[in-house]
């Protein structure tokens, strides 16, 4: 109607601001639209807080109720059962973060355990040629370390002899041990590659080697020597002996009684990588001091 009274009386201009002033007026309906909206979603809001809020303090009161019926022993009971589960558990928390820094040289007799360990300790055999007949157990920062400014851990080293009757040994300190480095002789390998198998399986099967998926390091000592084979080689002799230990033991149940766990996959060859924990390889020589793998296997469990 406006536009056509305009355009009979010829008041062009008065029509347009007329409409331009209508178009404006649009935008803020819209706006005060919105605002409406808003505020009834918040008064919403804010209506379903207050009744989370009465239903709070109904539970609240009904809690307190149900605490002034209980006797005082027994809250004190409980609030001390409360507070000792925690600290129990806080504990335990504790003693899993708390890392273990023993590694357990074993392998059989003269495979060169003992002068490893001196190698470790101060950079000489000593009388690391003889035969040890007792443990050798100490706590020091490793000799290729001890040149270092920067302050490293010290690590606890355990030389457990390898002769048979000597070897439950070996249990007292398996539960604790960061790590396992079962020491074979390279130069003599193939006359005691059974006896080696057969000593290595065993630990491999043990349930404080299982269930803590202690690391293992084979370490093929005495590879300075030219006749000496490679940890290649022996690692391959060694999965193969295992596998026929594996069948032969589980043939006979008896045989089997002190192995608490089986290894590898049933119908399939064995091989170190079906072990629960890991099994590396590794070379060393403990007369010429070359003992670099068997370091960087000790600060890779037990961080400096």
């Amino acid at each position: 109607m406006l536009i056509t009274y305009d355009y009979a009386y010829s008041f062009f201009r008065v029509g347009s601001i007329i409409l331009a002033i209508h178009d404006a007026r649009d935008v803020f309906m819209e706006a005060a639209k919105v605002f409406n909206i808003l505020e009834e979603n918040v008064v919403q809001a804010m209506e379903e807080l207050d009744q989370w809020k009465e239903q709070l303090l109904h539970l609240w009161s009904l809690a307190e109720e149900k605490l002034r019926q209980v006797p005082p022993v027994q809250l004190y009971a409980a609030a001390a059962v409360l507070v000792f589960t925690t600290l129990l558990l806080l504990s335990l928390r504790l003693l899993k973060r708390a890392k273990s820094n023993t590694i357990v040289l074993t392998g059989l007799s003269g495979a060169g355990k003992t002068v490893l360990f001196y190698q470790l300790r101060d950079g000489s055999i000593h009388g690391g040629t003889v035969t040890s007949m007792e443990p050798n157990e100490e706590t020091f920062v490793l000799h290729s370390e001890t040149t270092e400014k920067r302050k490293t851990k010290p690590v606890h080293v355990v030389d457990v002899p390898g002769h048979s009757r000597l070897r439950p040994k070996l249990d007292e300190y398996l539960p604790r041990a960061a790590g396992i480095v079962f020491v074979v002789d390279a130069l003599d390998f193939l006359p005691n590659c059974r006896s080696a198998s057969e000593y290595l399986y065993d630990i491999l099967t043990k349930g404080s080697v299982v269930k803590k998926k202690i690391p293992l390091l084979i370490l093929c000592n005495k590879t300075d020597k030219v006749t000496a084979h490679t940890k290649e080689f022996i690692r391959r002799q060694m999965e193969k002996e295992i596998d026929k230990l594996r069948a032969s033991r589980s043939a006979i149940s008896a045989a089997d009684i002190k192995n608490e766990f089986t290894l590898g996959v049933p119908g399939e060859p064995f091989s170190f990588t079906q072990c629960y924990n890991k099994v590396t390889t590794a070379d060393a020589s403990g007369l010429t001091g070359e003992i670099s793998q068997l370091e960087q296997f000790i600060r890779e469990y037990v961080k400096p």
